[in-house]
């Protein structure tokens, strides 16, 4: 916000510097002038006000898009959220199985060991 200040300030700065400079500098009658600057004043009221219209939309457009942001993000949390749950859901009943299963052939292979040492290799 302090760049916009910044900058609204250097054009109005910049706008009167440049009107006094050419009223200044111009060659014209008291009426002229007069009129030349009400002329300016009133175009610089009407850029001031228009910058000032243009910050609050801009601000306003911001405040939007950061609501609709943080709502897509929540929405898109929940659904990694479901879909891991889900995921989750799924992967289990594969796992009880494998977990059987390799306990199984931990005793096979437990109960072949056993075997090889109750039953000694008979050399030829």
């Amino acid at each position: 916000m302090a760049n916009g200040k910044s900058l609204m300030l250097g054009v109005l700065f910049g706008s009167v510097v440049g009107a006094s400079v050419s009223l200044l500098t111009t060659p014209s009658s008291g009426e002229e002038l007069r009129s030349k600057v009400k002329d300016q004043s009133t175009r610089l009221r009407d850029l001031a006000q228009q910058i000032r219209e243009d910050g609050l939309d801009l601000k306003n457009q911001l405040f939007k898009t950061s609501k609709e942001g943080a709502a897509l993000l929540k929405d898109i949390s929940q659904d990694i959220q479901t879909s891991i749950e889900s995921w989750k859901e799924t992967i289990e009943p594969h796992q009880e199985n494998l977990q059987e299963h390799l306990q199984q052939i931990e005793e096979s292979i437990k109960e072949l060991e056993d075997k090889m040492q109750d039953n000694p290799k008979q050399e030829a």
